[in-house]
């Protein structure tokens, strides 16, 4: 009696359930569809073991480059080009890839990596770096995409030799910057030196995420572009 009554449904309860199962299945997917996808650390923090190092070690290693690039005695003879005093950064352009964006101040976390921006919209200054235009490789940074919507530098790959960038500062004064090189680096083997190591011009490295995506991991490659500063607008 039971096994009868339980599959010799009438026809409105069996509508009934299939409704009820159609919306449970609409609901999983939605679910799914709008969970955030987050996009884990732009770049490694400025440490050449960085993959296996603790925030303590990142910021000392941090603290040592900075300290030779404010003193810059042992590079003055040998500066290259136009080099401006440091003046926090307020904004960045690209013109050839319509960015235009405000500059959020990005330090480091836990971890000791460098932070994100917390809105895809935004790009980040790295404080711990020099400014856009004093001596040394100035770091910028912003996503390619966040929960499945554009970021600010999701043309970045696109970018080529010579294009220009240019980034407001506090000082009044506008720094511009020529693009001499566009890469894409595994993040396994992401060049520390070459991004945050000591240069004998005013640089600029623009960071972002590239290459192909896993869900547990994220993205598997870092774009990085290379400018050094060839103008000053006041």
């Amino acid at each position: 009696m039971f096994g009868s009554s339980r599959w010799n449904l009438s026809r409105p309860v069996r509508a009934l359930i299939a409704v009820g199962l159609a919306i449970i299945g609409a609901v999983l997917v939605w679910t799914a569809l709008t969970r955030p996808i987050p996009e884990p650390s732009l770049a490694p923090a400025p440490n050449d073991q960085s993959t296996q190092s603790t925030s303590s070690s990142a910021r000392e290693t941090i603290a040592k480059r900075r300290t030779a690039g404010t003193d810059k005695t042992d590079v003055r003879d040998r500066t290259k080009g136009l080099v401006l005093p440091e003046s926090d950064p307020v904004t960045v352009s690209i013109p050839r890839i319509g960015v235009h964006s405000r500059l959020i101040e990005l330090g480091l976390n836990e971890d000791g990596e460098m932070d994100v921006p917390q809105d895809p919209a935004d790009a980040g200054w790295f404080t711990e770096g020099p400014t856009p235009g004093a001596l040394g490789p100035a770091v910028i940074a912003g996503h390619v995409t966040w929960n499945r919507v554009h970021g600010v530098f999701y043309r970045l790959g696109t970018m080529r030799h010579g294009d220009q960038v240019t980034v407001d500062r506090k000082d009044g004064k506008t720094a511009v910057f020529t693009v001499t090189r566009v890469a894409r680096f595994s993040k396994s083997r992401f060049p520390t030196g070459a991004v945050y190591g000591r240069i004998d011009h005013a640089g600029l490295r623009l960071i972002t995420c590239g290459g192909s995506y896993d869900a547990s991991n994220g993205y598997r490659d870092n774009i990085v572009v290379f400018a050094k500063l060839q103008a000053v607008r006041e």
